[in-house]
């Protein structure tokens, strides 16, 4: 879990429409309804369904549906699916390169888990254990609570549009994002 990067958000931020969504949306569409990059986020959503957070249907209405119940889903998960589960410190081992030991350092040095190391490692439980106390549920419920009563209706109304828009022989009614 080395420094956590744009995908992550990008992830995280379109799971949340997925949460309350009945019908698969595609990639490009949840993209467009964030403002972000279409191809950057379709290089997202095959982590995330390798780590059976998501499930994928394919065809004209294809798109992502959540694999499990948003409750069931973890920001640790979703963070480890994304960046893969790396650590947050890469020690060096540099308590034993002192200058003073002249290339032979003393083995009590180097004994046990460095004093630094200790510290990031219980530094990372913690981010890690929040993450996973975390759920996309929870998330989602927030976002429901801060967001205007109406504004959930009004990106259904833009999903679902965009979904009509998918059927043979029909255009979009509505190119914009709700506001």
């Amino acid at each position: 879990m080395a420094h956590l990067t744009v995908s992550v958000e990008y992830g995280i931020h379109c799971l949340l429409w997925l949460v309350d969504s009945d019908a698969a949306l595609s990639s490009r569409d949840l993209a467009e309804l964030q403002g972000i990059s279409p191809g950057f986020l379709a290089k997202i959503f095959p982590k995330l369904e390798r780590a059976w957070i998501v499930t994928a249907s394919e065809g004209v209405r294809g798109g992502y549906r959540l694999a499990r119940p948003a409750k069931d889903i973890t920001f640790l998960e979703i963070v480890d699916a994304i960046e893969g589960e790396k650590p947050l410190f890469d020690c060096q081992q540099i308590r034993g390169r002192c200058a003073l030991f002249k290339g032979k350092p003393p083995a009590w040095s180097s004994n046990g888990v460095c004093a630094v190391h200790a510290v990031m490692l219980q530094a990372e439980k913690a981010m890690r254990d929040t993450l996973a106390s975390q759920s996309l549920a929870d998330v989602h419920a927030a976002l429901g609570r801060k967001a205007p009563s109406d504004f959930l209706g009004q990106v259904q109304d833009w999903m679902s549009e965009r979904l009509d828009a998918r059927r043979p022989g029909r255009t979009p009614r509505s190119k914009e994002p709700p506001s």
